[in-house]
């Protein structure tokens, strides 16, 4: 899968050059206030686009943050991609400022992938779980437990990229996809999931520990 070992995500390598490029064109002008704003926003399109290292913590059973973010949710739903119990929804919102590469929760075999058209509302609303653009995976440990996790576009975003097909075998913390620019990734965990993270909490992509299985 892509971005594994890049400083940058290259989904972003486009937008980073183009403001480069612009700053330069601006120079040679000599448009100092228009270069200035290409340098900044060069910049920040770099930032955006960071691929930082992440070290999950050691235990298969622990369930790792698929996002960095806050969280904004922590309640039981029901999720018929589940099954018919009801599970534990675990909702992280992702700001600009945040890292937007996403890195899979549990490792696994993907037995599910879907894509969902919808709208971009703002994605700390609790209907843009139903109504906003979307895709998921579904995975299967080895111990034969299912979790879905989402990426969910949000009022600025408008692209999802989701790398794992249906049969890959994904591993806890190994970077799966992205979303641009300002997004939440919802993720569904079984009954007698474990749970250890609270409502408003801060976490880390590929190292927060949210949870452990059964």
């Amino acid at each position: 899968m892509r971005n594994q070992q890049t400083l940058f995500a290259r989904e972003g390598y486009p937008f980073i050059a183009g403001m480069a490029l612009a700053a330069v064109v601006f120079a040679g002008l000599n448009w100092w206030c228009l270069t200035t704003i290409a340098t900044a926003l060069t910049i920040f399109t770099a930032w955006f686009f960071r691929n930082p290292e992440r070290l999950p913590p050691a235990g298969e059973k622990k369930v790792v943050a698929p996002a960095d973010g806050k969280i904004i949710f922590v309640g039981p739903v029901d999720e018929p991609r589940c099954g018919s119990e009801p599970v534990t929804k675990i909702s992280i919102f992702m700001n600009v400022f945040n890292v937007h590469v996403n890195r899979v929760p549990v490792g696994g075999t993907v037995i599910d992938r879907f894509y969902n058209a919808g709208r971009f509302l703002n994605a700390a609303l609790d209907k843009a779980s139903m109504e906003n653009e979307q895709a998921g995976l579904v995975v299967q440990t080895d111990s034969g437990e299912k979790v879905l996790f989402v990426q969910i576009a949000g009022l600025i975003a408008r692209r999802i990229v989701t790398y794992p097909v249906v049969g890959d075998r994904i591993e806890r913390g190994q970077r799966y996809g992205l979303i641009r620019f300002g997004s939440r990734v919802d993720i569904y965990l079984p009954q007698g999931t474990r749970i250890d993270v609270s409502l408003g909490q801060l976490t880390v992509a590929g190292e927060t520990v949210l949870g452990e299985l059964p």
